[in-house]
């Protein structure tokens, strides 16, 4: 290994361990969020004034593919991310969305619309619907009431929202 790649690698572990201290820190952090905060510390920084742009384009991607993967590994043994529990709670979810009176779910739904007027961010909390994102125009059916998360597929974060189907 050169003495160039050793030294890029020493950043890049620098790194990495700024991503665990900042997670231990304050545990609800998405990878967004996490990789926002790492690239703004000062060993992103040190490490953006030394390295070639390609080998930081390069850096980035493995930095948010080794967050996404740390964040799973912490989530692993939280119940609340098992798929059991996840089963469970949609169940229970769903059948309350069924119990309740389906036109004064639409009502609220319309006010909430009118209030947004059809505009929705990730973190805001919708109810039923189908959730497009305007960017990629990836479609997420939501079931039962929810934080909007960011788009999986394009990572933005501004949605619209189908009406509901009667």
């Amino acid at each position: 290994m050169s003495a160039r790649s050793a030294e890029l690698l020493s950043l890049y572990e620098a790194l990495l361990a700024k991503v665990k201290a900042d997670y231990l820190n304050d545990n609800s952090m998405t990878v967004k969020e996490l990789f926002a905060v790492v690239t703004n510390g000062k060993e992103f920084l040190s490490l953006k004034e030394q390295a070639k742009e390609d080998e930081l384009a390069l850096v980035e991607q493995f930095l948010k593919r080794d967050i996404a993967s740390y964040l799973q590994e912490k989530n692993d043994t939280d119940l609340s991310h098992s798929p059991t529990m996840i089963t469970v709670e949609n169940t229970v979810w769903h059948w309350l969305s069924g119990i309740t009176d389906r036109s004064q779910i639409e009502w609220h739904e319309v006010l909430q619309d009118f209030k947004h007027q059809g505009h929705y961010q990730s973190g805001e909390i919708v109810g039923q619907g189908n959730m497009v994102c305007i960017h990629c125009g990836h479609e997420m059916k939501i079931e039962f009431p929810g934080v909007i998360p960011d788009c999986p597929e394009c990572d933005e974060s501004e949605f619209t929202r189908e009406a509901l189907a009667p």
